[in-house]
């Protein structure tokens, strides 16, 4: 049978292009296939009125130079493995927090001074605090030292097994261990306990004790190893990046061409069949949509459909882009910030507010004398679905919602409202229908006392189909997902008979 090409990828997420760039510079042949016009699905930019705006993530771990400082640096290994270079810039604070209870706390890149800040904002607390992120730091030490792979890859598991018996043992059983309940064995103070649920929050849009140990090590301990960079020119440039390694190696990244459905005989992908009807065939196929989009959209057996409630779903997004005069940020402003109004509705839609100004780090993605500004609350489609879009109705509701958050968020930055110079607004519906994600949602989450590894790994139950991206193994962030896309490459390399080098 002759194959359109070995591995066919759907979505141009950063866990697909991940996998497409390592199968690729393996040697095998590729085709991602995207329904937008540009790659990167949340990790995407977009440019408006001369600005150019994040899509979703701002926040990017994994770019560190140094691997002995931050050896989870799978960005700057993956493009030093491509020989692609992506200019980024050093953010010396990850996330300034603005909480009820007068907590107000930057996280420094520098861990004894964010540790330091935290422990003179609850002094009876200080053992407390170092003890517990110094459970962070193992987890952080223990992932560090072992390679990238897919869990699912019994050579892959065995051969770390056999080379670091003690660190896989240890680590086994911190997989069983929450974020929260470890927090409360050293913690008590009622406040710094809300703070910890927001650490957890911040990332993984649920608390503390709902949030694994494991991911919580990868993302609370490498900020202060790896740290926080911001890609010059804004978040596009990595999915960018991505397709130019894909490309100097030979391979296809095609846009505004959409998969509609995953070609299945006898239990086996086959290839995919587009928009248009035309049908493109491979050994494997990799699905970066998310559990509920490929189980019930693309794959058209009802024998593979899943329940809406088999996972967890996380939250769908209410963004807000601006364009504003650069009067209205003072110096030394933060780049990232949360702000929560009241303890009651933080985790409800709209309670808790991310915001970004990420032309403070790189004044490229705005005009001389502005800055960007972009946003966003968590929702559900749920509140708007009884309305059109582009209906009159549709765009004042944004506009409302969007009036309200300027008017929360100037007490960050007194006289925003009357700074804005531009403003797009993004609800549910436009990652719902944008990003082809049901109801929106921001990927699948474990329910309470659930055990990491019981996320949806790279496999799926149809053969030679793979998952990668936020529906699988780690779970919701860029550098987790990039991860997902590292093992997922390395599955399908061992599968095809030519085993991946690891990163």
């Amino acid at each position: 049978m002759g194959y359109s090409a070995d591995v066919i990828i759907i979505g141009a997420g950063i866990g697909g292009l991940t996998a497409a760039a390592l199968l690729q510079e393996r040697g095998f042949s590729t085709i991602t296939l995207e329904k937008n016009a540009v790659p990167g699905g949340s990790c995407a930019a977009f440019k408006r009125g001369g600005y150019t705006f994040d899509a979703g993530a701002s926040v990017f771990y994994g770019f560190s130079d140094d691997d002995r400082n931050g050896s989870l640096n799978l960005h700057s290994r993956l493009f030093r493995r491509l020989g692609v270079d992506v200019p980024v810039i050093a953010d010396p604070v990850q996330i300034h927090y603005h909480l009820p209870d007068d907590i107000d706390v930057p996280v420094y890149y520098d861990q004894e001074r964010f540790l330091r800040s935290l422990a003179e904002r609850f002094p009876g607390e200080e053992e407390g605090i170092r003890e517990f992120y110094r459970e962070l730091e193992e987890v952080y030490e223990i992932l560090s030292s072992l390679p990238a792979g897919s869990l699912e890859d019994p050579v892959h598991v065995l051969s770390v097994g056999r080379q670091y018996p003690s660190l896989v043992f240890a680590l086994a059983l911190k997989t069983f261990r929450s974020m929260g309940k470890t927090a409360r064995r050293t913690i008590r103070d009622r406040k710094l306990l809300r703070f910890i649920d927001m650490e957890a929050y911040s990332w993984a849009v649920q608390d503390a004790v709902s949030t694994p140990l494991v991911n919580a090590g990868i993302c609370l301990a490498d900020r202060h190893h790896g740290g926080i960079h911001y890609p010059v020119g804004g978040a596009g440039a990595i999915p960018d990046a991505l397709c130019r390694g894909i490309r100097k190696f030979g391979g296809q990244v095609h846009f505004r061409r959409e998969v509609t459905e995953i070609l299945v005989r006898r239990g086996k992908a086959e290839g995919v069949r587009l928009a248009d009807g035309e049908l493109l065939t491979s050994r494997a196929v990799v699905t970066n949509a998310t559990v509920w989009d490929t189980c019930n959209r693309l794959l058209r057996d009802s024998r593979y459909h899943i329940p809406d409630d088999k996972y967890l779903r996380a939250p769908s997004w209410f963004q807000m882009y601006l364009g504003v005069d650069a009067s209205v940020i003072p110096d030394g402003f933060n780049v990232h910030h949360i702000f929560v109004d009241d303890w009651a509705d933080y985790s409800m839609p709209g309670g808790t507010i991310y915001f970004s100004a990420p032309s403070i780090l790189d004044p490229s993605v705005a005009p001389e004398g502005k800055h960007v500004i972009h946003a966003f609350v968590t929702d559900e489609t749920s509140r708007w679905q009884q309305l059109r879009r582009g209906d009159r109705e549709y765009e004042k509701a944004k506009k409302k919602l969007a009036d309200e958050l300027i008017t929360r968020t100037e007490a960050l930055l007194p006289g925003l409202r009357d700074a804005v110079e531009l403003e797009v607004l993004a609800s549910p519906l436009t990652h719902e229908r944008y990003l082809n994600r049901y109801k929106g949602t921001y990927g699948p989450l474990l329910y309470p006392g659930q055990n990491v590894l019981q996320k949806p790994q790279n496999r799926t139950p149809v053969r030679n189909l793979y998952a990668a991206g936020d529906s699988t193994f780690p779970g919701q962030g860029v550098i987790a997902v990039t991860y997902s896309g590292v093992s997922c490459a390395s599955y399908i390399a061992r599968k095809l008979g030519n085993p991946l080098e690891y990163l």
